[in-house]
């Protein structure tokens, strides 16, 4: 399933800043729990990649989700991701300050969610994104819905989307192509 709205590319086009959820975007949402807590999350590489060319293509990333966990920390770090805002109860504001922080408007920024927890920062970015499997008010919100899972390659098919958007994407492949 993959939607977007007819001023999807134009909102993508504008895009500085991009920010992901974590559990239910960059994870399949499944919470992995051994005796002492919390154990594994798994995370794609195809979405990583799609990251680390973002990142290149000149889009800072960022990953904001209400859960903390240690191997986020860890997937951030091997991706080059500066930005890793977690245990946030209130994503809006948290949101607001990044982009303040970075001088970056709302217009100039998207978000991609799953849950109604996501949706004050998806009506508040410029390039609102959502998975397939995304609460049907969140789907409803956003400008691109994926046609890839959650965990499983949606996250790389909004990057390929923004520096599609952006002219980039064909720059990025190339070397790959040589």
């Amino acid at each position: 399933m993959q939607a977007e709205s007819p001023d999807a590319l134009a909102r993508a086009k504008r895009v500085r800043l991009m920010l992901f959820d974590v559990d239910g975007v960059l994870t399949d949402g499944k919470l992995w729990y051994g005796p002492s807590g919390e154990a594994l999350k798994g995370f794609s590489v195809l979405d990583g990649h799609g990251i680390k060319l973002l990142l290149q293509s000149g889009v800072a990333v960022a990953l904001l989700s209400g859960r903390s966990s240690p191997a986020v920390t860890l997937r951030a770090a091997e991706l080059g991701i500066a930005h890793v805002l977690q245990g946030i109860d209130h994503k809006l504001g948290a949101f607001e300050s990044l982009a303040a922080k970075l001088g970056v408007a709302a217009a100039e920024t998207g978000f991609m969610g799953d849950e109604v927890i996501d949706l004050p920062v998806l009506r508040r970015c410029g390039f609102a994104c959502a998975p397939g499997e995304a609460h049907d008010l969140v789907r409803r919100h956003a400008h691109y819905v994926a046609r890839a899972p959650a965990g499983g390659g949606a996250a790389r098919e909004v990057c390929d989307f923004l520096m599609r958007a952006q002219g980039t994407l064909e720059a990025a492949l190339a070397r790959y192509l040589a």
